[in-house]
This record gives structure tokens, C-alpha cells and sequence, in this order.
């Protein structure tokens, strides 16, 4: 496990592994179906079965969005990826031990959350909420990267989740649109943070970090510390277990802007948002390789 906040123990269970293991790269996927949905912008998606609780999952209302019983999942809503997103619901729906327990938050741009529309005609028992992401502020402080598709404003929403969702909501599991879970979701959601820990993510070991940072980057003496005495180890931020108290606590949205900031003034980074999230946990509260 990836542990962030500074907490220097043996990291509890479950493993590294068992993170990875949740989660497999998008195949095609076809969801059985009784009828057909199609979004305004005529893509067509089947309905997918009704799945239920077992006896031993804790009752909660479903007008109840806000409940710590519940497994919250947060994901992006947008067009190019929304086949990604409906295989994404419906493995994490059929994997699920209590999938009337889980409760999904969907962020969007204003232009695209009659998304959701598609979202309810497939998946129509759903406990979901849509969050419009007024990607303006964040447009003017994301620099171009090697690939188009990291220059999008919804890549970045995964930074402003504790300003877009609502306080009554203290630990979510962000997962991005292309994945598929093959377990229960719920195991994840329960990974132990510890004292102190902001979120927990799939470990990569062995990296070259020099590809994540450009020269500039390096050939600071004060920037080029922030990985010095750690081991070339860096997280996957598409599967992230965040504990929302906390970096509410530390401002860490606030961190994540000071540092993309600092990248349109000296294009330290050429990844799109993931360097930035690296150097804003890296630098101070984690334990890389531990």
C-alpha cells in the first residue's frame, strides 16, 4: 500500500497487491440487458439487472447520501469515456456483497451532466448524485502535456473532491473511468488509513522519476529534494481511498494549485495531473517504499 501522511509504521493489511488485484484495465464489456437507454447524444446503453443486498448489509434510507454505513464512490462523468463508466457501475453493482449500500458521485462539466440521463436509464435503482465542476478556475492552470487526453479539466476534478462534495461525506474511494472491478468494492473502501494518513493508492516501485520531471525540475536544488533519501516509488492516483476530513484539514486542493501554478511559470512536469499530486504528498507526508 501506498501510505500518505507521514505515518512511518508498518503499513496494516490489506497488501499492495490486494489494491491491484481489485482492479483490471477496461476490456469490451457487455451488460445484460432487458431494455435500451440512449443519451441525448444518441449513444445507446442496455439496462442492467436490479442487484440487491444480502441479508447481513446494514439497512440504510436511499434518500440517504450522506451515511458512513454506506461505500461513497466518486468517478468523472464525461462523454469519450462514458462506455468506460457504465462497465465500471455495473462491476462494482456485481461484485458488490451490499450494492444498495454504495453511493455514487458523479462530477461533471456543466455541458455534460445530462450524462447522468444515461446513468438512471441503465442502472435505473441507483443511489447517485451528479456534481456540475466549473472547470474554468482549473482550464487556466493546466499547462499541455505529451498527450491531449491529460489536458482535460476533468482530469483535475479528482484534486477538488473535498470542495465539491458535500462535508457530510468523510471517506470516498475515486476511482477513474477505465476500470473494472472484479471484487468487492467494499474491501477496498475499508483499507485502514491510519493516524494522520490523507489516502491510500497502488504502489509502483522501481520508477524512473525522471520521466515524470523536466530538467528545470531537477536542476533546482530545492525542488530536486523532494524525492531525495526516498525510494523511486510513486502511486496511481485513478484508484485512490481519500480520507475527505483530512485533506480538508490540510488544504490540500490549495497545495495542488500552488504547484500548477508553479508549473506554468517553470514547466517542471510534462504528465498532466499526476506530478503535481506526486510533489504535493511526496514532498512532505509520505513514506515512499516503506
Amino acid at each position: 500500500m501506498f501510505k500518505l501522511g507521514g505515518l512511518k509504521s508498518t503499513p496494516p493489511s490489506p497488501s499492495p497487491h490486494h489494491l491491484l488485484c481489485l482492479l483490471l484495465l477496461l476490456p469490451i464489456i457487455i451488460i445484460n440487458a432487458t431494455t435500451t437507454a440512449t443519451t441525448a447524444s444518441g449513444r445507446r446503453f442496455k439496462e442492467a439487472p436490479q442487484y440487491d443486498n444480502s441479508p447481513a448489509c446494514p439497512s440504510i434510507s436511499t434518500q440517504d447520501m450522506c451515511s458512513q454505513q454506506a461505500v461513497h464512490v466518486a468517478m468523472t462523468l464525461d462523454y469519450p469515456y462514458l462506455r468506460g463508466t457504465m462497465a465500471a457501475i455495473f462491476s462494482i453493482l456485481q461484485h458488490s456483497s451490499c450494492p444498495e449500500n454504495i453511493r455514487f458521485h458523479f462530477i461533471s462539466t456543466p455541458s455534460s451532466t445530462h450524462l447522468h440521463e444515461a446513468i438512471s436509464s441503465s442502472f435505473p435503482y441507483l443511489r447517485s448524485q451528479i456534481y456540475s465542476f466549473d472547470t474554468y478556475p482549473v482550464s487556466g492552470l493546466i499547462s499541455s502535456s505529451i498527450r491531449s487526453a491529460l489536458d482535460s479539466p476533468l482530469n483535475y476534478a479528482r484534486n477538488y473532491l473535498a470542495n465539491i462534495l458535500p462535508p457530510c461525506v468523510q471517506k470516498v474511494v475515486y476511482l477513474d473511468s477505465d476500470l473494472v472491478l472484479v471484487d468487492d468494492i467494499a474491501l477496498l473502501a475499508a483499507t485502514p488509513l491510519g493516524a494522520g494518513t490523507v489516502l491510500a493508492a497502488p504502489e509502483y516501485c522501481n520508477a524512473n522519476f525522471t520521466i515524470y520531471f523536466t530538467p528545470t525540475f531537477w536542476a533546482n536544488p530545492l525542488l530536486s529534494l523532494t524525492f531525495s533519501e526516498r525510494n523511486a516509488c510513486y502511486f496511481n492516483t485513478g484508484v485512490m481511498v481519500i480520507d475527505l476530513e483530512r485533506w480538508r484539514e490540510g488544504d490540500y486542493t490549495t497545495k495542488l494549485v500552488e504547484w500548477m501554478e508553479l508549473q506554468k511559470r517553470m514547466r517542471i512536469y510534462e504528465l498532466g495531473s499526476l506530478p503535481s499530486v506526486l510533489v504535493s504528498f511526496c514532498r512532505e507526508y509520505c513514506v515512499c517504499g516503506s
